[in-house]
């Protein structure tokens, strides 16, 4: 095996980097002939930096973290590119059990029912207003993060205004749940298990989940540099290939109880394998009873690990809506070319899986589960709405910005 077949990615312990985990641990990188290194971090800022200084080929990557690079929205100049997602859904907004309480009494009924929880916080930010409290604060985990876009997205739905109703704070997903703990915050959006470790704590109820907000949304993807993927290809082919093994392993049911064992490991999540167990299962402890959520976290089944180019467009369109990059045709190519379905579908075909004949779709337009063109096979895309019934059409980019601006009373 030469040095170019070694890949040295990095991950956060997040439940969502289950494919690059069970890639390594279950010998699928090492029957294609890679070597792959994981190192742990802390921070999305640490992921970014590493990775622009070198230290990193790939990694374990929020969704739009190569679109703000490409825009040039990072610190260190960094060219990145997306040639798989690494999974559908897998993030909570988790509240205080004293706000749980408040909105409660508002209303709120559970993670379910977003509109309802929505309502019930616009509530209880009114009141407290009204008293002269002090604004709520809750953190997110990057500013280019689907946890921002989708926080704010609910927010914004519900008549929330996250710019000025509440305090929205950058907190590194290990942090969240001891952030809350020390008061720091009054709530957060972050993917799993740190939902379940503030509930289990006594310290958080899980208000509303990603998979509620936007159903079979995007999160995280595998971020590769564009100069180390133009100098091996055929090594990032093959990695595609490994990871599309470990996805359909990791999706499997029967083997949810082993790999929450992998990423119980303290190198990997370093939490107990029964915690991980229950978001494997969409089985969550809500801080009032265990519920089951219907796809929380999709590491295989509905081309989950396909980088639909519509995804990208749509994580353009909030960076757009919320001040961080102006709006251009030629800043919108950039971001739709970030995602790169090409490169996947290179590496796949020779597999003989079902690959997407589209590069883009309609957002939130499927009710119901729908077979879609494919290569070979069949594929099985939906339910993809989200949950206020606005629908995101790529080819209509600049009317749905124009419809998504701030308008607050």
């Amino acid at each position: 095996m030469s040095a170019s077949d070694s890949i040295t990615a990095g991950f956060l312990p997040l439940l969502d980097s289950a494919i690059l985990v069970a890639a390594r641990e279950k010998g699928f990188t090492e029957e294609e002939g890679i070597a792959l290194t994981l190192v742990r971090e802390t921070s999305w800022a640490n992921i970014r930096d590493r990775i622009a200084v070198g230290h990193f080929e790939m990694a374990h990557m929020l969704a739009p973290m190569p679109i703000a690079a490409n825009l040039g929205l990072t610190p260190m100049r960094l060219d990145l590119l997306a040639p798989m997602s690494l999974g559908l859904g897998g993030n909570a907004v988790t509240v205080s059990a004293k706000l749980w309480a408040a909105m409660a009494g508002e209303g709120a009924t559970g993670p379910d029912d977003p509109a309802a929880a929505g309502a019930a916080l616009r509530a209880v930010i009114e009141r407290r207003r009204r008293k002269g409290e002090d604004t709520l604060r809750f953190g997110v985990v990057h500013p280019h993060s689907g946890h921002n876009f989708e926080l704010r997205y609910w927010l914004a739905a519900c008549g929330i205004d996250p710019e000025r109703d509440m305090e929205l704070l950058i907190v590194p997903p290990p942090l969240t749940a001891d952030a809350m703990a020390a008061g720091r915050i009054d709530g957060f959006c972050v993917g799993e298990p740190w939902n379940s470790v503030a509930v289990s704590a006594g310290l958080g109820h899980i208000a509303t989940t990603k998979a509620a907000i936007w159903r079979s949304s995007p999160e995280k993807v595998l971020g590769v540099r564009q100069d180390w993927a133009r100098e091996h290809g055929s090594v990032l082919a093959r990695l595609l290939r490994a990871l599309h093994r470990a996805s359909i392993w990791c999706g499997a049911a029967d083997n949810h109880e082993e790999l929450a064992d992998l990423l119980s490991a303290p190198a990997y999540l370093n939490q107990p394998a029964a915690l991980l167990r229950g978001a494997l299962d969409g089985e969550l402890e809500t801080g009032g009873g265990t519920r089951r959520f219907p796809d929380f976290f999709v590491p295989a089944q509905k081309a989950a690990i396909f980088p639909w180019q519509s995804h990208a467009l749509w994580f353009y369109s909030q960076m757009v809506r919320w001040g961080q990059v102006p709006h251009s045709a030629e800043n919108a190519e950039t971001a739709r070319r970030s995602f790169r379905p090409d490169i996947y579908r290179a590496a796949l075909r020779p597999l003989g899986v079902p690959l997407p004949s589209a590069s883009m779709k309609v957002e939130g337009a499927l009710t119901a589960p729908t077979p879609v063109g494919v290569s070979a096979g069949q594929l099985v895309l939906g339910p993809d709405g989200f949950f206020d019934g606005a629908v995101f059409d790529p080819t209509r980019l600049d009317a749905y910005i124009a419809s998504q601006r701030p308008a607050f009373r």
